[in-house]
């Protein structure tokens, strides 16, 4: 065997270790040690396409909050006005959750019950799809609602957000997506 070829054989056998790698390494980068702090707030919304029954609305923003990882979560609806639960001029939410923020950053050291560390991880989630059909896209002043209220309590990066909401128009394309850092997945037994 010449020198040349042994060499040419570790380069490939180097080369196919630091492959078989890059996934595992890949994997590794996208988990961040977080743990589960407290979270409340008060919503209420101010829409004129669609109109939202105080359960409407609960039920709702109780949807995407479970979407996005919420754990604990309470919502509930404010006193509506509305009388037989139609549609209210201004239904409202307040909302108590416990969402994961990185272990080392300073809004986990403010929590000494935040318990012990997770080993969360990054996942794309989808709130309103680019593609959804009318009936969805009627949700498209909820969804920019929803993304200045409630997305900024959560441990985010790379949301896409695009709006095409005209008041009193149904209109397609509007789109909301964002990596949110969600907790371990669940161990099948």
């Amino acid at each position: 065997m010449s020198l040349r070829f042994v060499s040419r054989l570790a380069a490939a056998a180097v080369a196919a270790t630091l492959l078989a790698a890059v996934p595992a390494l890949a994997s590794a980068q996208d988990t961040v040690a977080a743990v589960w702090v407290p979270k409340h707030t008060h919503f209420v919304y101010q829409g004129f396409t669609t109109r939202y029954s105080c359960d409407g609305l609960r039920d709702k923003v109780s949807s995407m909050l479970g979407k996005l990882g919420a754990q604990d979560l309470e919502v509930r609806e404010q006193p509506c006005t509305s009388a037989g639960g139609g549609p209210d001029p201004f239904p409202g939410v307040r909302v108590k959750m416990r969402v994961l923020v990185p272990a080392s950053s300073p809004e986990a050291s403010k929590y000494k019950s935040a318990g012990a560390p997770v080993q969360a991880h990054w996942q794309k989630v989808v709130l309103m799809p680019s593609n959804a059909g009318f009936e969805s896209q009627g949700n498209c002043e909820l969804i920019e609602q929803f993304k200045e209220s409630f997305l900024p309590l959560f441990t985010t990066r790379d949301i896409k957000y695009r709006s095409t909401c005209i008041p009193y128009q149904l209109t397609l394309g509007t789109h909301l997506s964002a990596e949110v850092l969600m907790p371990p997945a669940k161990k099948k037994p």
